[in-house]
């Protein structure tokens, strides 16, 4: 049995910019139409009306659920909007991507995988580990994997997941948190215990927390501190090689928007839109100066 809904997002919403960004080895977006799997597997997926209204199917009504959340459907963001549409940063993204917003991992164990392989990697080297490291702890459906649940890698020993060329510290930070306790109960609890649960595992940073609060619950208030891409944005912004606490302080001005900030900063920056004083390779210099400096 499907099921199918007709929603109407709150505030600007654009499947077509959002979509994108949203390929993984659990979803993939094909002329105009967004295909995923549900935790447990359930497939879903969805595409946009050119009155902007959307489309949804599920195989249940939890289903439709899951995916509203996924797309961030209901989470109207025009008040991030009006405030910063003038804003030296992002006035530029703001006027072209005002659609924009970032496509949610369907289980917050999916979040923090993510978190953990991409730290300190860039995103091609962190695309290429989750998609072997998936491929091989969860369940196929014809071409996409099931969204990961801790157990998927609770019957693993660290050594058993450095075979996909995960880093021997973050396998068995992996594995440590998903036998400890359930990711999926921080989606129920308040923002500041979820965090401070996060916070007191080793190997879980303000970058990992910023990850895991914007994809996986959800949640714009925290940025991604110190993701490689927005250090070189960061970097390129400030005319000099920044640091993780840097990137804090140019998030830090947008408040309870920090997360959507870091979303539209990176978009924007990749489309030209954002005021840069350093073009990449610049960047790369003053990056390899620092690394000598240090």
């Amino acid at each position: 049995m499907t099921v199918t809904r007709t929603i109407r997002p709150r505030g600007p919403y654009s499947l077509a910019l959002s979509g994108r960004r949203a390929p993984d080895p659990t979803r993939r977006f094909d002329n105009g139409s967004l295909t995923c799997l549900l935790a447990g597997g359930e497939r879903a997926g969805a595409r946009q009306l050119p009155d902007g209204a959307i489309v949804l199917h599920a195989e249940t009504e939890a289903g439709i659920d899951q995916l509203r959340f996924v797309l961030g459907a209901d989470d109207d963001h025009t008040p991030f909007l009006e405030r910063f549409r003038d804003d030296e940063l992002l006035a530029g993204p703001i006027r072209h991507l005002r659609g924009l917003r970032p496509i949610r991992t369907a289980t917050v164990t999916h979040a923090l995988v993510r978190a953990i392989v991409s730290q300190l990697i860039t995103s091609r080297e962190a695309r290429s580990i989750e998609w072997r490291l998936l491929h091989a702890t969860t369940e196929r459906v014809d071409r996409l994997v099931a969204p990961p649940l801790p157990h998927h890698f609770a019957r693993f020993s660290p050594a058993e997941l450095q075979r996909f060329d995960l880093p021997a510290r973050k396998a068995s930070a992996l594995v440590r948190i998903c036998r400890r306790f359930d990711p999926e109960r921080l989606r129920r609890l308040p923002p500041d215990a979820a965090a401070a649960r996060l916070e007191s595992e080793r190997g879980i940073g303000p970058y990992s927390v910023g990850f895991v609060w914007t994809q996986g619950l959800g949640r714009y208030d925290r940025g991604i501190v110190g993701d490689l891409g927005l250090l070189k944005i960061c970097s390129a912004i400030e005319g000099r090689w920044v640091e993780p606490e840097d990137t804090a302080r140019i998030l830090a001005r947008y408040g309870e928007w920090a997360g959507l900030a870091c979303v539209y900063l990176m978009a924007g920056a990749a489309r030209g839109m954002v005021p840069l004083k350093l073009s990449p390779p610049e960047v790369r210099r003053e990056r390899i100066k620092a690394r000598k400096a240090a």
